[in-house]
């Protein structure tokens, strides 16, 4: 389905932009391949498509942390700077994980289907008041089979759901400033690439309500600077104490200090430090999984 997608996605047709929008004000592709920051959306459609216009997104990402290593790519369709269709998949390198687990080289891959609407303001043309632009969005995600998929059974997590979000982006356009604030409803373990929801030990499967930040500063028209922070579901942890584990399912919140820049309208290229907290504490001696987040982007 991806590569059919991507196919569709590059594909030159009538009614594609050409002229497009002031630099970085579609934001980036994310990890999970909606416009805004590396780690969570904004209420922004990416591409270069203004009113009445399609247009595209295509992004290849790598995060390597002292643990993990994260590959992502998708893209994306955009129309009239009001609606998004976005795809991704993820794939997660478990190294000294998988080997702990007895399955080395486990990967384990999730695919993203995702749709935003914005429904309210324009985060330019609003930009010298105090409306900010407000967008809603869905996020399908599903879980390849592996040989995690016993374990996440025992624990009670399944291998999809679904994430509902509203964001709301104020852009400062003569102070170079932007803010966005995301509310998310989800029932994903680590994004997703531990599974969905935990019943093990009374733990919760519902949705909980997990808050992420993002503050940018443009230091040029081209380049920006900015941090992120995404809450994360840390209910694996109680559902770890029942299996035995103690802590050692404990998850913590993700954040990143990144730099943007945009040498022009079609290509953009985001370097990031990352902190992803303690993902699977029990195999990686409670080290925290720091490291690097770089992300390219053409847009059409």
């Amino acid at each position: 389905m991806l590569s059919i997608a991507f196919s569709a996605v590059l594909m030159p047709a009538t009614g594609y932009s050409e002229s497009g929008k002031l630099l970085l004000t579609g934001g980036v592709s994310s990890v999970d391949g909606a416009a805004g920051g590396g780690l969570t959306p904004w209420a922004v459609t990416g591409s270069l498509a203004t009113q009445g216009q399609w247009g595209a997104t295509a992004h290849a990402t790598r995060v390597n942390t002292r643990d993990y290593g994260l590959s992502a790519y998708g893209a994306a369709v955009s129309w009239n700077e009001r609606l998004e269709l976005s795809l991704a998949r993820q794939d997660l390198d478990t190294g000294l994980t998988g080997v702990l687990l007895g399955a080395p080289g486990l990967r384990l891959k999730q695919d993203i289907v995702g749709i935003k609407a914005r429904v309210a303001g324009d985060a330019v043309l609003d930009s010298d008041s105090l409306m900010p632009s407000i967008a809603i969005g869905l996020q399908s995600k599903s879980l390849a089979s592996s040989a995690l998929d016993p374990t996440l059974a025992a624990l009670g997590a399944k291998r999809s759901g679904t994430d509902l979000y509203v964001s709301a982006t104020k852009l400062l356009l003569a102070k170079g400033i932007l803010i966005n604030g995301t509310l998310r409803a989800t029932k994903a373990n680590q994004n997703g690439l531990l599974g969905f929801g935990a019943s093990l030990g009374g733990a919760k499967s519902s949705y909980e309500l997990l808050p992420e930040i993002s503050v940018a500063l443009l230091l040029r028209k081209d380049l920006a600077i900015g941090f992120e922070y995404r809450k994360m579901s840390n209910r694996l942890q109680v559902a770890g104490n029942a299996a035995g584990l103690g802590d050692g399912l404990q998850s913590s919140d993700w954040k990143d200090i990144f730099i943007a820049w945009q040498p022009n309208k079609h290509l953009s290229l985001t370097l990031a430090f990352v902190d992803l907290g303690q993902i699977v504490p029990a195999t990686t001696a409670r080290r925290r999984q720091t490291g690097t987040y770089l992300s390219a982007q053409v847009a059409f």
